[in-house]
C-alpha cells in the first residue's frame, strides 16, 4: 500500500504542474485584452534569403490577436530575389494590417525597398538610408593566368553563356547586356519604391543614382515620415491602432544559434549567403549601401 500511496503523489504533483500552466496561461490572455498586441519582424544584417522573414510576416498576417506590426530593419541591403519577395509580403501584409518601420543604424538599399512597402516610415536622426541602386561587381584573373602558365579553356553553347567569367575579359557585347540586366532590376527598384511612398517616379529617380542620406536629410526629401526610435514607432502605432495603455510587443520565437551565439551576427550572415547559392553563380546582383 505504501508504494501504492507513493505513487498517487508521482501522479498528482505533475498533474498539479499542468494545472498550473494552464491557468497561468489562461489569466496571461486575460491580462492581455484583444487588440493590444503589436507585431515585431526583425530584419537584420545583409538579406541572403527570405524564408524566416517572410514566415514571421505570414503568421502575424493571420493572427487575429495581431492588430499591428512594426518591421525593425537594420540592414545595408541585400539579394534582389529576397528582397523583393519580402517586399511583395510586406504589401500583402499592408493590406490587412498597418505597418509601420523602423530604422536602425542603417536601412539602406535593399533594407529601403523593403520599408518603402510599410504605412509609415520613422528612422533616427543619423540613420544612413537610401542607396537606391543596383551594383553588380566583377573579378577577373586573366593576367594573373597568363603570368604563372596558366590557360583556362571554356566550351560553351550560347554566346552569353560564360558572362562574367574570371577567366576572360568582359567584351563590349558582354558589357551592354549585363548592363541592360542591371538597369532593368534598377527600374524595378524605383517603381516599387514609388508605389509604396505614394511618389511621383521622377522624383524618385532624382532621389535614387545610389545616394544615401541621413535620417534627417531623408526627411527632408520624404523618403521617410517621421525620426524617432523604436519605441516611438511603438507609440505611434498604438495611437494608430486606438490601443489603450501599453500594448505587448510580440516577437517570433527564434531558434538557439550556435554560430551567433559564438562568433556574432557576421558569422550568421556569412553562413546564410554560403547556403543560399549566391556564390554558386560567377556574378549576382545585389542591392546594398
Amino acid at each position: 500500500m505504501a508504494w501504492t500511496r507513493k505513487k498517487k503523489v508521482l501522479v498528482f504533483v505533475p498533474s498539479l504542474v499542468v494545472l498550473a500552466f494552464i491557468v497561468s496561461f489562461v489569466v496571461a490572455r486575460l491580462q492581455s485584452p484583444a487588440g493590444a498586441r503589436i507585431g515585431v519582424v526583425e530584419i537584420e544584417g545583409v538579406i541572403a534569403g527570405s524564408k524566416d522573414v517572410n514566415e514571421d510576416i505570414v503568421d502575424f498576417k493571420e493572427d487575429p490577436q495581431i492588430k499591428g506590426v512594426i518591421l525593425r530593419i537594420d540592414s545595408p541591403g541585400g539579394g534582389v530575389g529576397p528582397t523583393q519577395e519580402i517586399y511583395r509580403e510586406v504589401v500583402k501584409l499592408k493590406e490587412k494590417k498597418k505597418v509601420y518601420v523602423s530604422m536602425g543604424t542603417a536601412c539602406a538599399s535593399g533594407g529601403y525597398y523593403i520599408a518603402s512597402a510599410a504605412n509609415r516610415l520613422y528612422a533616427n536622426p543619423s540613420t544612413i538610408t537610401g542607396s537606391i541602386g543596383v551594383i553588380m561587381q566583377l573579378m577577373t584573373f586573366e593576367d594573373v593566368l597568363k603570368k604563372i602558365g596558366l590557360q583556362s579553356d571554356t566550351i560553351k553553347a550560347g554566346e552569353f553563356k560564360d558572362v562574367g567569367s574570371p577567366f576572360r575579359k568582359m567584351t563590349l557585347a558582354d558589357r551592354e547586356y549585363l548592363d541592360g540586366i542591371v538597369q532593368n532590376i534598377y527600374g524595378q527598384f524605383m517603381k516599387d519604391i514609388a508605389a509604396g511612398r505614394k511618389m511621383n517616379i521622377d522624383v524618385v529617380k532624382k532621389l535614387a543614382e545610389g545616394r544615401v542620406y541621413t535620417g534627417t536629410m531623408a526627411k527632408e526629401v520624404g523618403l521617410v515620415d517621421d525620426l524617432g526610435d523604436f519605441y516611438d514607432a511603438v507609440d505611434a502605432l498604438k495611437d494608430e491602432l486606438g490601443i489603450k495603455g501599453k500594448p505587448v510587443l510580440v516577437y517570433p520565437e527564434k531558434p538557439f544559434s550556435l554560430s551567433k551565439w559564438i562568433f556574432g551576427s557576421l558569422a550568421q550572415d556569412l553562413s546564410k549567403e554560403l547556403s543560399s547559392g549566391l556564390f554558386s553563380s560567377p556574378f549576382k546582383f545585389i542591392m546594398r549601401q
